[in-house]
């Protein structure tokens, strides 16, 4: 039992390694392929609408609580991984990429809901702290193709591509043969398409999701947006001269400690109650996001931005972890997988929206509607009686 969770966080953080790889060397695609800007977040909209089609099928079909959730991962991983691969190919053109991009997310549905469901599985006591690492092993894995683009700078921008489908394989194989059945799956009784709403029958299922639901309209635009952030006060400040590649990975993998921290403060504060001071603490990052980005000294622009970038992501283990706990049992995968992909089908709307206002606002003051969503995830959990 002690190895398990060790080869799960692991495997998850290489797994999701694919899933911004392409934001990682943006730069790079565009000139390869002769694109415009814009590029960005529609390649970043195709892999979550890719992600977010992926949770209603797994979801509709209940596939990894009727299958072996660990035969799921490998199998996800593997189709993910090719279509990361098939990015290298421009003979597709654009339209390739958004439909290479999205089939890699209709595969990590596969493989980010599936790996807590198995942690789920088998940590009944002290989920918070195992969703907490797992969480935090997604965050290194989508902070790790920056790392790997500002370490192989020297290199072309298809290593990266390379490495991060190589590793999604590995973490497959690495849960399929080291990771059997948790103690705690329940057997599934049967097939019901429209179980994926059982759990919100539940009031404090639905105030969970709500509150999740907040939170994934700023995370992923967040994350999205971090190099376009640092990029832009390099511009604003020229002598700032910062590593937008590594400065980004440094920002977003700090979500990983915050992930730890919030799922062990969990334990003695409640998770309830750390997800909401997480939530608050992002949101607040959000409303007063121009004076930090207008700064001119980089020491406190960095310092603003590690702090966002470790408590925009700090709420999401907890938001998992009440979820897990109140689902249905027999439906749990499900439900996990469900949730999930309504969030990240608010990550659309919400990269889409804040893209249309950059060429009307001010970009030091766009990211203040970020806060939209943490506000009205608190009003529904506050509001909770």
């Amino acid at each position: 039992m002690n190895k398990i969770l060790p080869v799960i966080v692991f495997s998850q953080f290489v797994c999701v390694s694919i899933w911004f790889a392409t934001n990682a060397v943006m730069a790079d695609i565009i000139r390869s392929f002769h694109l415009n800007s814009n590029s960005l977040t529609h390649l970043t909209s195709a892999v979550q609408l890719g992600f977010v089609s992926g949770t209603i099928t797994f979801s509709l079909f209940n596939i990894a609580d009727r299958y072996s959730p660990s035969l799921v991962f490998l199998m996800s991983a593997l189709v993910a991984s090719f279509f990361n691969l098939c990015i290298l190919f421009n003979g597709f053109g654009f339209p390739g990429l958004l439909l290479f991009r999205f089939g890699t997310g209709f595969f990590l549905a596969g493989i980010y809901p599936v790996g807590m469901k198995i942690a789920a599985d088998y940590f009944d006591k002290g989920l918070g702290k195992s969703m907490g690492l797992i969480v935090g092993a997604l965050v290194l894995g989508t902070a790790f193709p920056h790392f790997l683009k500002s370490v192989t700078f020297k290199f072309d921008w298809e290593f990266v591509i390379f490495i991060t489908s190589g590793l999604a394989i590995l973490g497959g194989f690495l849960v399929y043969f080291f990771v059997p059945v948790g103690p705690y799956r329940k057997p599934f009784q049967k097939l019901v398409g429209f179980s994926l709403f059982s759990g919100f029958k539940d009031k404090a299922f639905r105030v969970a999701a709500f509150g999740y639901f907040g939170h994934m309209w700023e995370l992923y635009t967040f994350w999205a947006f971090v190099p376009i952030m640092v990029a832009s006060y390099n511009e604003f400040y020229s002598k700032a001269e910062l590593n937008v590649s590594f400065l980004s990975f440094l920002i977003i993998a700090s979500g990983g400690v915050g992930c730890v921290f919030s799922g062990l403060l969990s334990r003695y504060f409640g998770v309830k109650k750390m997800a909401m001071v997480s939530l608050l603490l992002s949101c607040l990052c959000c409303l007063f996001s121009p004076f930090f980005l207008l700064h001119c000294s980089p020491v406190i622009f960095i310092l603003f931005m590690l702090f966002w970038g470790f408590f925009v992501i700090a709420d999401s283990p907890l938001f998992s972890t009440l979820i897990a706990q109140l689902a249905p049992s027999e439906t749990k995968a499900t439900s996990l997988t469900f949730v999930t992909g309504l969030g990240f089908a608010i990550t659309i709307l919400s990269i889409q929206f804040l893209s249309v206002l950059t060429t009307i606002i001010d970009n030091h003051f766009v990211y203040i509607v970020l806060g939209i969503g943490p506000v009205l995830g608190l009003l529904a959990m506050i509001n909770k009686k």
